[in-house]
């Protein structure tokens, strides 16, 4: 397939439920009408050579859904990236996360973030690096106004890359419907260019028999089986269905998010999700939807996910109350209109159902605002950050040289919707300089990682996103700064360094070459080395130099280490 670089209109069908989106709730299909409004819109893909993605709208990631496509660039960056119709350069940014970042507004009521770009082009570029010289920060952003760099479409206004948290050359395209202000998926544009007969294939289903309500194979714990299970299922009473799903496409060996899913039960639809559209805000309703890659066909109390539908009138869950075959059967559907089915049957089996007696000291509900307050531990956890009731299997240890006691809330991690206020005390506050206490998350293992927080009246105040474990921390140890090939400094032009802090990581650095600031980066945040890129016009040619570099950890300790080299 050859894509060529002239303007073409696709007819873009957005079938979306007008009582979830006016409402902002996961909602009963029974409530909501259905609106098909066909919009025309041109638009011009962003390369002139075939499209090939890496990753698709929506997939499952870590406390978030994939906010637009992975475009491949054949493993290669500096590939042209063009504007997608007419419009303007909104904003342009410099991240550790992203890279480099163009935003632009089209005329058509949409937006793009192309993000994980090499470099700008023309005025942009020389513009965002006299900001970083003149801010002495490799991080800067710019808002420049609507009329001050428009852009026609299939005009480059960039160049692709591997820069930011990025394992690879392509080119991360999200698309924002401007009226809503939500990301859409952009597939629907370029149908044409795409190749892809495919449709998405199961890798396993999974029941959960509700707590004290419902059993599975005579259990009332969640049970995973192969898509073609070859031993009978049996349950009774109120359960919920979840299937592991991947799109794939032609000739691409990657695997993708699932567009569509629909369950049915004995032919009634139960349940349907929709990866076409959803709010920055609703991101972490991921973490209710899905259990580890896991799909759930049915919605928690406190998921307000719009993409989720319930189709009977419980949230999708199915009651097993009768002594027959219950027949299952699951859709998967891509964006192109690729379907797959699964069929498996659950049978019926009367069996005692015990009612759960909780002993825990603590039950948090998701309706409402949640306290617990432990000697040496205060937590608040506000209406609308849980997705359902959690009985907390909360516990205390203490070990006798630790500066706090370890507080596991909960023996599993339980994701919070948002930023939770909580605050450890001190068992033995043994520091004059208060800043080098942190709050630890504590794995499983053992192990610690930083969450941050501040002191406060013998407290260390943060905020957490986890229901999970934690205590205090000491960091006194200032980074490590590691010169990486400085024998080939001068041939190559490029000075590079590693940072390295075993605590609370890296939080800021500052280079300088002869005394003068030098624009080192994060070009790339897997890796994390600190490049510079020497110029002609910041450091002078033919001599010896010398490079000073100071980095700073998560509790201000810092090093600073000096390296020589001749260019």
């Amino acid at each position: 397939m050859i894509c060529k670089n002239i303007k073409h209109s696709i007819f873009l069908s957005v079938l979306f439920f007008v009582g979830s989106v006016q409402g902002g709730y996961a909602q009963e299909a029974s409530d909501m009408e259905t609106v098909p409004e066909m919009q025309t819109v041109s638009f011009t893909p962003p390369f002139d050579f075939p499209i090939v993605f890496s990753g698709n709208f929506g997939e499952i990631r870590a406390n978030h859904f994939h906010g637009g496509l992975d475009f491949k660039t054949g493993g290669a960056i500096g590939k042209p990236v063009r504007a997608l119709a007419d419009g303007h350069i909104s904003r342009i940014r410099v991240t550790h996360g992203s890279g480099y970042v163009l935003d632009v507004d089209y005329d058509n009521g949409y937006s793009t973030i192309n993000r994980h770009l090499s470099a700008f082009v023309g005025d942009i570029a020389r513009r965002v690096k006299d900001l970083q010289y003149e801010q002495e920060s490799w991080e800067v952003e710019i808002t420049p106004e609507p009329g001050e760099y428009p852009v026609k479409a299939g005009q480059v206004i960039a160049l692709s890359g591997n820069t930011g948290y990025s394992f690879g050359p392509h080119l991360h395209l999200d698309m924002i419907e401007s009226a809503t202000g939500d990301y859409v998926d952009p597939l629907p544009f370029f149908m044409e260019k795409v190749k892809d007969n495919i449709a998405p294939r199961a890798e396993g289903i999974i029941l959960f028999p509700q707590p004290g309500k419902g059993v599975v194979n005579g259990k009332q714990i969640h049970r995973t089986f192969p898509v073609n299970p070859t031993r009978p299922i049996t349950a009774w009473g109120l359960i919920g269905a979840g299937i592991r799903a991947y799109d794939h496409m032609d000739g691409v060996g990657n695997r993708y998010g699932v567009h569509t899913v629909i369950l049915e039960v004995d032919g009634e639809e139960v349940f349907r999700s929709v990866v076409d559209r959803f709010a920055y805000e609703e991101n972490r309703y991921i973490n209710s939807w899905t259990h580890g890659q896991y799909m759930k066909s049915f919605i928690e109390p406190g998921n307000r996910l719009r993409m989720l539908h319930a189709s009977n009138g419980n949230r999708g869950l199915v009651e097993i109350n009768e002594e027959r075959p219950y027949r299952f059967v699951y859709t998967l559907s891509d964006a192109l209109g690729n379907t797959s089915k699964v069929r498996f049957t659950v049978q019926g089996k009367n069996t005692e159902i015990h009612p759960v007696e909780h002993r825990e000291k603590y039950a948090f509900k998701w309706d409402r605002t949640n306290y617990l307050q432990e000697p040496g531990l205060e937590l608040v956890v506000p209406r609308g950050m849980l997705y359902d009731d959690v009985w907390l299997d909360y516990s205390v240890r203490a070990d006798s040289g630790d500066v706090a006691f370890t507080y596991q809330l909960h023996n599993k991690r339980v994701p919070l919707h948002g930023a939770c206020e909580m605050r450890i005390g001190l068992r033995r506050d043994r520091l004059e300089d208060k800043s080098k206490y942190y709050v630890a998350g504590v794995t499983a293992r053992g192990g610690k990682y930083s969450i941050g927080g501040t002191y406060e009246d013998g407290f260390m105040k943060v905020r957490i996103r986890d229901l999970g474990t934690y205590t205090v921390a000491v960091d006194t140890v200032p980074p490590e700064i590691i010169p990486l090939n400085p024998g080939q400094w001068g041939r190559t032009g490029r000075i590079t360094l590693k940072a390295k802090d075993k605590e609370t990581g890296i939080n800021s650095y500052r280079g300088t070459i002869d005394g003068k600031y030098a624009l080192f980066g994060k070009p790339n945040s897997i890796s994390g080395n600190l490049v510079c890129e020497l110029d002609p016009k910041h450091v002078k040619k033919g001599g010896r130099h010398t490079v000073e570099m100071t980095v700073t950890d998560g509790r201000g300790n810092r090093t600073t280490e000096e390296f020589h080299f001749v260019w």
